[in-house]
C-alpha cells in the first residue's frame, strides 16, 4: 500500500512538472497560452483521457493522474497564492476608492447576470430553485485567470478587479442561500446562520486588519535580518496560510483571507520580496488547478452531447458579455474598456464549480445536471485567453479615438512639434520627457496594437510605416522642430537618418544606436546626436558599482568621462568624422574645481 501510495504521488508530480518544464514552454513557443496548455495536459494525462486506460496498460499510471481529489489540495493552494499575489498590487487607499465599483458595478453584475441567466434555463423547462442556483453560479467569473490576463492596473485590469472581489465576498452568502433553498431545508436557520456567519466573518476580518499592520512589520524585519531566503519564504506563506485559514473558519472564503493578507503586507516595506519569492510557488500550484480543470473534461461526452454544450457555453458568454458591457457604460466607461473587459469577463469560474458542488448535494439540481454546467464550466475557462484576445480586438474596432485627427507639423506654428518614430519603451520615455518640459510631439509607429494602446491614454501617435516614402512625406518633416529615431531597427535607422538629412539639411536629427559602430554609421549619415544604449547603461553602471564600492565620487566620474572621451575617439575612428560627436554624460567642467584633460 505504501510503495503504491509512494509511485502514485511520484507519477504525479511527474506529470505537473513535466507539464511546466517541458510541454508549457513549447506551447509558448508556438505562442499558445499557458493556461490552455495545463487545461489540456490535464484533458490528456486525466482520468478521461489516457487515465482511462491505466488499467490495460499499467505503464501509463507513471505518465497519468487518475486521482483528481490527491491532487486537487494543491490546486486550491495555487489559487490562494494567486489571490495572495494580487492583493501585493494592491493597497487600502486603492481598495477604498474602488468601493463604488466594488459595490455597485461589482453586485449589479453579479445579480443582474444570475437573473438573465437563471429566467433563460427556466424558459428551458428548469424548476425555480434549479434556475436560481444556475443562475448564480454561472454568473461567476474567473478570478484565477481575468487578473493575471489583464493586470490590476490598467482601465481594464481595474473594472475587472473590482467586480471579481465583489464575487469572492459573495460566494459564502450564495452557499448559505442555495442551503435555505434546498428541499428539506430549515430555511430560518438557514439565513439566521448567513448572518451570524457573515458578522463573526467581519469582526475576523477587522481583527486582521489591526493585529496585521502591528505585527506584520515585526514579522518580516526579523525574517530579513536572518539574510536567510528560506526564513523568509517560510514566513510569507505562514501568513498567507493562516489569513486564508482565519477567514474559513470564520465561514468566509479563504481566497478573502489571502487578499487581506497581501493588502497587509503590500503597506509594509517588504512586499517586493515576498512576491519575488512567493512567485515561483504560485506559477506552479496555478497549473495544478488548471490540470484539475482539464481533468473534469471528457472529450467523449462532448463529442456526444456537443450542440447542447456549444449552445450552453454561447448562451452564457452572450448574456454575460451583454450585462457586463451595459453596466460598465452606465458607470462613465470608454466603449473600449466597457468592451473588452466583458468578454474577458464572460467565461464561468473555478468557483462555479464549488457552487455547482453545492446545489446537487442541496437537491436543487441533479448529479447530471452539475456534471453538465461542470463540463461548460472548464470549456469556458479553457477558451477565456482566447476571449481575451477577442476582447483586445472588439475594443479596437470600437474604440472612436483612434479616427481623431492628429495635427501633423504645419509651417507657421508658433511651437513646431517633434517626431518621434518608434514607440516603445525608448519612445515612450522620450515622450514622456518632452511633455515634461511641455514640449509638442507626434509619435508614430507601425505596431497596430501599440497605436491603440497609446491612443486611449490620449497620446498623440498615428498609425504608419515609415520604410515608405510617402509616409515621411506625410509627416511634413521640414517643419519639425526635431527627428527622434528609436526604433530598434539599426539599419533602417540608418537609411532614414540618410533620406532625411537630404530632405532637411537644418533638422536636428537625435537616433538610438546599438554600440559605437552603428554611432558611427548614424554620424556618416548626417544625425545630429547618435546615442549608443550600450555604451551610455555600461557607464552608468560601472559608475553605480565603483561609488557602492565606497570609491569617492570625484575620482569615479573622472575615470567615466575619460572612457567617455575613448569611446568618443573610437566612433570617431570607425566614422572617419571630423569632428566629435557630442556624447552625453556628465563632463568634468561641469565639476566645482575640476578641469578638462587636454585635448
Amino acid at each position: 500500500m505504501a510503495n503504491e501510495f509512494t509511485a502514485s504521488g511520484l507519477s504525479d508530480a511527474l506529470v505537473i512538472l513535466g507539464a511546466a518544464g517541458v510541454v508549457i514552454p513549447a506551447f509558448a513557443r508556438f505562442r499558445i497560452s499557458p493556461v490552455i496548455g495545463f487545461i489540456l495536459i490535464g484533458v490528456l494525462v486525466g482520468p478521461a483521457g489516457l487515465g482511462a486506460m491505466a488499467g490495460d496498460y499499467p505503464w501509463l499510471r507513471f505518465v497519468t493522474i487518475t486521482d483528481r481529489e490527491a491532487i486537487e489540495p494543491f490546486a486550491e493552494f495555487g489559487i490562494i497564492l494567486l489571490l495572495f499575489s494580487i492583493g501585493l498590487e494592491l493597497s487600502f487607499k486603492r481598495l477604498w476608492g474602488m468601493r463604488r465599483l466594488v459595490f455597485g458595478v461589482g453586485a449589479a453584475e453579479l445579480v443582474l447576470g444570475a437573473v438573465f441567466i437563471g429566467f433563460g434555463l427556466y424558459l428551458f423547462g428548469n424548476s425555480t430553485t434549479a434556475s436560481i442556483a444556475l443562475g448564480l453560479a454561472l454568473a461567476l467569473s474567473s478570478t484565477a485567470l481575468v487578473l493575471p490576463i489583464v493586470g490590476t492596473s490598467t482601465p481594464v485590469g481595474r473594472s475587472a478587479l473590482a467586480m471579481l472581489l465583489f464575487e469572492d465576498l459573495a460566494i459564502v452568502p450564495i452557499i448559505f442561500a442555495l442551503g435555505a433553498l434546498a428541499p428539506r431545508a430549515a430555511v430560518g436557520s438557514e439565513w439566521e446562520g448567513l448572518v451570524e456567519a457573515l458578522l463573526i466573518g467581519t469582526a475576523v476580518v477587522a481583527a486582521m486588519l489591526v493585529l496585521g499592520r502591528f505585527f506584520l512589520p515585526r514579522l518580516f524585519a526579523q525574517a530579513a535580518r536572518t539574510k536567510s531566503p528560506e526564513l523568509f519564504l517560510a514566513a510569507s506563506l505562514l501568513v498567507v496560510i493562516v489569513a486564508s485559514l482565519a477567514t474559513a473558519a470564520a465561514g468566509l472564503s479563504p481566497i478573502v483571507g489571502a487578499i487581506i493578507a497581501g493588502v497587509l503586507i503590500a503597506e509594509t516595506d517588504y512586499h517586493d520580496e515576498v512576491e519575488v519569492i512567493t512567485k515561483p510557488f504560485q506559477g506552479l500550484a496555478l497549473g495544478v488547478f488548471l490540470i484539475t480543470v482539464g481533468m473534469s473534461v471528457d472529450l467523449r461526452v462532448i463529442l456526444a452531447s456537443w450542440p447542447a454544450l456549444l449552445g450552453a457555453v454561447l448562451g452564457v458568454l452572450l448574456v454575460k458579455v451583454i450585462v457586463t458591457a451595459l453596466l460598465l457604460r452606465l458607470n462613465g466607461a470608454r466603449p473600449a474598456v466597457a468592451a473588452e473587459t466583458s468578454v474577458i469577463m464572460a467565461s464561468p469560474s473555478e468557483t462555479t464549480l464549488i457552487v455547482l458542488t453545492a446545489a446537487a448535494a442541496a437537491g436543487l439540481i441533479a448529479r447530471e445536471t452539475a456534471a453538465f454546467w461542470q463540463i461548460v464550466t472548464a470549456i469556458g475557462l479553457t477558451i477565456t485567453p482566447l476571449l481575451a484576445k477577442l476582447g483586445q480586438v472588439l475594443a479596437r474596432r470600437v474604440d472612436v479615438q483612434p479616427e481623431v485627427e492628429i495635427p501633423l507639423p504645419v509651417a507657421g506654428q508658433e511651437q513646431p512639434a517633434a517626431v518621434i518614430i518608434g514607440f516603445g519603451r525608448v519612445g515612450r520615455l522620450v515622450a514622456e520627457m518632452l511633455e515634461t518640459h511641455g514640449r509638442r510631439y507626434i509619435a508614430v509607429d507601425s505596431d497596430v496594437d501599440a497605436v491603440a494602446a497609446a491612443r486611449r491614454e490620449g497620446i498623440p501617435i498615428i498609425f504608419g510605416d515609415v520604410a515608405r516614402p510617402e509616409m515621411l512625406d506625410r509627416l511634413n518633416l521640414g517643419h519639425a522642430s526635431a527627428l527622434i529615431l528609436t526604433m530598434d531597427d539599426p539599419v533602417l535607422t540608418v537609411k532614414l537618418t540618410r533620406r532625411v538629412r537630404g530632405w532637411c539639411p537644418g533638422l536636428t536629427i537625435v537616433a538610438r544606436a546599438r554600440d559605437p559602430l552603428h554611432a558611427a554609421e548614424l554620424y556618416r549619415a548626417g544625425a545630429t546626436d547618435a546615442v549608443p544604449e550600450t555604451i551610455e547603461s555600461s557607464l552608468q553602471l560601472s559608475e553605480a558599482v565603483l561609488v557602492d564600492l565606497g570609491m569617492a565620487m570625484g575620482p569615479v566620474i573622472a575615470s567615466i568621462h575619460e572612457k567617455r572621451a575613448e569611446l568618443r575617439q573610437q566612433i570617431m575612428d570607425l566614422g572617419k568624422l571630423d569632428r566629435e560627436p557630442p556624447m552625453r554624460g556628465i563632463r568634468l567642467r561641469d565639476m566645482p574645481g575640476k578641469e578638462p584633460a587636454a585635448s
